[in-house]
């Protein structure tokens, strides 16, 4: 054999091996798992069949639940839009990312540039990566997507419809999934002050949905809330702003079966924060931070289950990134996966966790620091000498303003001076006290049980490096003094 053939075998026998390897990536990357991260705004547990309530209609995400694991102790870190969304695709609390409140207009915070997050550790391994709505992250290079898509928040339909491409994607997939809905619409602030907000509904409708309506006389008005007329006028708009969402994830997963992925394709549908009512979003009481969470995921054999576990949005990064077998390299997270812990009913040693608050607006500044163990809830109110500030939307709410304007003495089951003046620490004990009312910080029967919270909570705040440890008598172990010696 000359030397001319002899180079030209080589050069085949290596064209082949690299077609060969590509092949065999191609392969690997296409038995991953896809994953559909769908993120509402402002939706509590309050407003799905599927958590018990009988009149809202969600018949698709209930569904999910049917075909899945519901959540019944889900917790987000920070009842404010950004502020959580960071959490969730990172997986460290805002306080030790520099994500303390809202990224956009003049609030301008943003998370440290160091920062990996979920797309980005995806795309590094051959995932597509896409969003399309609600972002509400900086800065972009940190939250980076492959692909951008652009719809109406609003109309999950047209949202859905905008998704095909990337559920054909010869890649596995990640799809950050976020509408606007049920957030309150604009303008907050209306004509009169006791109009109900829109929470995004118009007369005329969104194209292709089926607008679904409700009776002020029929909606649940959950404890906490006041009983008025204003509120269930407000909470039927919230209402139909869900059913909208429900009927688009009910479209993008018809979508996913066409492109013949949902048998491969793990789906999670979670909210950002709570209901857009003054007791629930921008708080850290329950309705504020305990959240809708549920997950189908096609690997697992049982469906229809509950897991009363406790797990909080700094877990989820870690556990998608274990759902789909990937492990980053040099990340420290501070949340945990539980993902092996998805099938049980109450998991042990899963029975905490921590929410960390510190702006909605920047003009709303009330940092909180909650501790939740077992029945026990603790909540450091850091600022608490000030009035509880409020966001804009909900101040003008006519839910709030009816009360206001009537000088009530009540909003809801709650005294209105102490949801407007709050003690330094609220200690409550959730199985006798669901809704909070009792405060037993001051109680001396429960000092040990303070002491105990007290120093979980600072011992959380250490391990996670939050600057406001130092309004712990002014400790500034961890951060120094800030002069230059």
């Amino acid at each position: 054999m000359n030397m001319k053939n002899s180079s030209g075998l080589v050069i085949v026998f290596l064209v082949m091996t690299l077609l060969s390897a590509c092949t065999h990536s191609k392969e690997v990357q296409s038995d991953k798992p896809n994953v559909i991260l769908f993120v509402s705004d402002d939706h509590g547990k309050d407003a799905l069949g599927c958590y018990g309530n009988p009149i809202i209609q969600t018949p698709n995400l209930d569904n999910l639940a049917k075909e899945g694991i519901i959540f019944n102790n889900a917790y987000c870190t920070s009842a404010s839009c950004a502020a959580s969304r960071s959490v969730i695709l990172t997986g460290k609390f805002g306080h030790a990312t520099g994500s303390y409140g809202h990224v956009h207009d003049y609030h301008h915070f943003s998370t440290f540039d160091n920062v990996h997050s979920l797309p980005v550790m995806l795309e590094e391994v051959g995932y597509e990566t896409a969003r399309i709505g609600k972002y509400h992250l900086a800065p972009e290079k940190v939250y980076h997507f492959n692909t951008v898509l652009e719809a109406n928040e609003r109309n999950t339909v047209e949202m859905a419809n905008k998704c095909v491409d990337v559920l054909n994607s010869e890649k596995p997939f990640f799809l950050y999934f976020c509408t606007s809905d049920p957030h309150r619409g604009a303008p907050f602030k209306p004509d009169n002050w006791d109009e109900p907000n829109n929470f995004g509904n118009r007369t005329e409708g969104y194209e292709g949905v089926e607008e679904v309506t409700y009776n002020p006389a029929d909606v649940l008005v959950p404890d906490f809330l006041p009983d008025t007329k204003e509120c269930r006028e407000e909470l039927t708009q919230y209402y139909q702003s869900i059913s909208r969402i429900d009927q688009g994830f009910g479209l993008l997963m018809q979508h996913l079966k066409d492109a013949g992925k949902i048998d491969n394709t793990i789906v999670i549908y979670i909210s950002d924060n709570g209901m857009a009512f003054p007791g629930a979003k921008t708080t850290v009481y329950e309705p504020g931070i305990s959240l809708p969470c549920i997950i189908k995921d096609p690997s697992q054999t049982i469906q229809g289950t509950v897991n009363n576990s406790m797990v909080s949005w700094a877990d989820l990064t870690p556990t998608i990134l274990d759902m789909v077998n990937v492990t980053p390299k040099n990340v420290d997270f501070h949340g945990r996966s539980f993902n092996p812990i998805m099938n049980e009913n109450l998991a042990e040693g899963w029975d905490e966790i921590y929410a960390s608050h510190t702006f909605h607006e920047i003009t709303m500044y009330y940092p909180m620091r909650t501790y939740r163990h077992k029945n026990y809830k603790l909540i450091w109110n850091t600022a608490w000498r000030l009035e509880y500030p409020f966001a804009s939307d909900l101040w003008a709410s006519s839910t709030w303003q009816g009360v206001y304007r009537r000088k009530e003495a009540l909003y809801g089951n709650r005294n209105v001076n102490e949801y407007l003046f709050r003690a330094e620490f609220e200690l409550y004990d959730l199985d006798k006290d669901p809704n909070e009312l009792h405060n037993l910080a001051k109680d001396e029967e429960y000092s040990d049980v303070l002491e105990k919270m007290k120093a979980g909570l600072k011992g959380f705040q250490l391990k996670t490096k939050d600057p406001w440890v130092i309004m712990w008598d002014h400790d500034n172990s961890m951060q120094g003094t800030g002069v230059n010696l």
